[in-house]
């Protein structure tokens, strides 16, 4: 795909259950303005893999600790959305579950960014609009209200949630793979967060803003592999289903997903719109993520990633199965 021009550059990383990594990288972290080689180093902008990968452990941690009930309405954490319409507003009655799993009314995705410049402004936007009323549907709006709840839980920024090494909200402490050129920014974008509605909240939002190296999200998957990055409570609510194939904040195995078909039936997935993946089967022990930059210089006509991801997700998948572990 990176010799035919279809993404500038990847980096592919496996990691068993008992630590063993491999790791691969082609192409270029940029093209424009200037070239530079894609190294094992460099930040991606993980885009919505920043609600698997933050806010969904998050959300559950705080149900861990007795914070939140997760199938109480957002307003034990959000005691102001829509507080002009108290009686009737649907969005009170959602809760924390619902958002996790895209069982709610809300829409997939609104210009939150056309509606002003001031971070707490566009917050308060998102808590007092009456949203449109629709079929459930995989929902960025679900996870900026998550991480408006975290925020108010906290007392703090998602930013200061402590992460994993190797996965931080941007701008990134090393070198950074180029996304978009971006006509609302004017500038191709490097270090700075594509998703236009996350960088208008302040760069870090819940469903968008974080960044990661291969190594760190290899990392991040491992902990679920073994356990010893959740607790089997919150394990156990990211594999079991609770809306049709989602889970609380992941997907699970279903024909013609992003992971492959060669992959177990305990496998859960999710994707990042800059192009990047994290896939995880807990019945072989093995997980893998695939990270590009497929939006370099620009998100059009740049469709080759949805067979890329199939296509790696079976080899991977054959690879495991034929030797029984990735050397």
């Amino acid at each position: 795909m990176v010799e035919a021009g279809h993404i500038p550059g990847a980096a592919l990383g496996v990691v068993t259950a008992d630590g063993r990594t491999w790791v691969a990288h082609a192409g270029h972290a940029a093209t424009e303005p200037e070239r530079e080689a894609l190294t094992r180093q460099h930040w991606f902008d993980l885009a919505s893999l920043t609600k698997v990968a933050a806010t969904t452990p998050m959300i559950l941690a705080l149900a861990d600790a007795g914070r939140i009930d997760l199938d109480q309405p957002l307003t034990t954490a959000i005691p102001d959305l829509r507080q002009y319409d108290v009686a009737g507003a649907a969005e009170r009655r959602v809760t924390f579950r619902d958002c996790l799993a895209h069982r709610t009314h809300l829409p997939a995705v609104e210009p939150i960014y056309t509606y002003g410049d001031d971070p707490a402004r566009l917050r308060a936007f998102v808590l007092q609009r009456e949203w449109r009323e629709g079929p459930p549907v995989y929902s960025d709006i679900n996870f900026i209200l998550l991480g408006i709840a975290i925020e108010r839980l906290t007392g703090a920024s998602l930013a200061d949630w402590p992460l994993g090494e190797g996965l931080s909200f941007g701008p990134p402490p090393g070198p950074a793979a180029a996304t978009e050129r971006c006509t609302w920014r004017g500038r191709v974008l490097k270090g700075e967060v594509h998703d236009e509605n996350a960088a208008a909240l302040d760069g870090a939002a819940g469903h968008a803003g974080l960044f990661g190296t291969v190594d760190g999200v290899l990392q991040f998957a491992r902990g679920l592999l073994d356990g010893s990055g959740a607790s089997p409570a919150a394990i156990r609510a990211m594999r079991e289903r609770v809306h049709g194939n989602r889970t609380c904040g992941w997907e699970r195995r279903f024909a013609g997903w992003q992971g492959g078909d060669a992959c177990s039936d305990a496998t859960i997935g999710h994707t990042g719109f800059t192009g990047t993946g994290l896939w995880i089967d807990f019945d072989r022990g093995i997980a893998w993520t695939l990270l590009t930059n497929r939006v370099h210089p620009t998100r059009h006509g740049a469709d080759a990633i949805f067979d890329l991801r199939i296509a790696t997700g079976n080899a991977v998948a054959a690879a495991f199965g034929a030797f029984g572990a990735i050397s």
